[in-house]
């Protein structure tokens, strides 16, 4: 883990300043993940451009949180679960849907369920599924459409979920109520 201190708009350069004066405006204050990742502003310019591009998938509001959340409970990312926890929240998933990814439980629901396990597969297997696995993803509903959508959520999960884990970004008081903490007794 590297010490980073996230950036302010009194701190970030000129490029920085920009990413983080347009993440102020659209969420009211700059988060620390954001603030980090203004030390490399492409960076946080393609998180945002993919954030951006998830929320136009074909899957609803609660399938993208079980997307992003599943990935980064299977990378052990405490920023991302306590963000996106209280993101999820806010947006009214359902409590035990967002506890049973916490807690990598299944899920009741079956079709978040078949979501949530084909979510976790694609990272654990990097990609290399079986045709079992893409043929229970598809028979739970879902199509070739939404399997290349979710190597997307995938892809915008590990940079912040990698960010997070190499700059030990803290968490904003905004998702404190939704506090992680990896059950490894392993990390540093």
């Amino acid at each position: 883990m590297t010490d980073f201190t996230p950036h302010t708009l009194e701190t970030a350069d000129a490029q920085g300043r920009d990413v983080l004066e347009q993440v102020q405006k659209n969420y009211g204050f700059v988060p620390n993940l954001l603030g980090t990742m203004a030390h490399a502003p492409a960076t946080a310019k393609g998180y945002l451009a993919l954030g951006k591009l998830v929320g136009e998938t074909s899957f609803d509001a609660t399938q993208q949180q079980v997307i992003l959340l599943t990935v980064s409970r299977y990378n052990e990312c405490e920023y991302c679960i306590g963000a996106h926890s209280a993101i999820s929240a806010m947006q009214k998933l359902p409590l035990d849907v967002i506890e049973s990814i916490r807690n990598d439980e299944p899920i009741a629901d079956e079709k978040l369920e078949a979501l949530r396990v084909f979510t976790r597969k694609m990272v654990d297997r990097k990609g290399w599924l079986s045709k079992a696995d893409i043929g229970s993803f598809l028979a739970a509903g879902y199509g070739q459409q939404q399997i290349l959508e979710v190597v997307l959520g995938v892809a915008m999960k590990t940079i912040s979920n990698y960010t997070n884990h190499i700059a030990g970004t803290t968490l904003d008081d905004a998702f404190a109520d939704f506090a992680w903490q990896t059950p490894r007794s392993d990390v540093a």
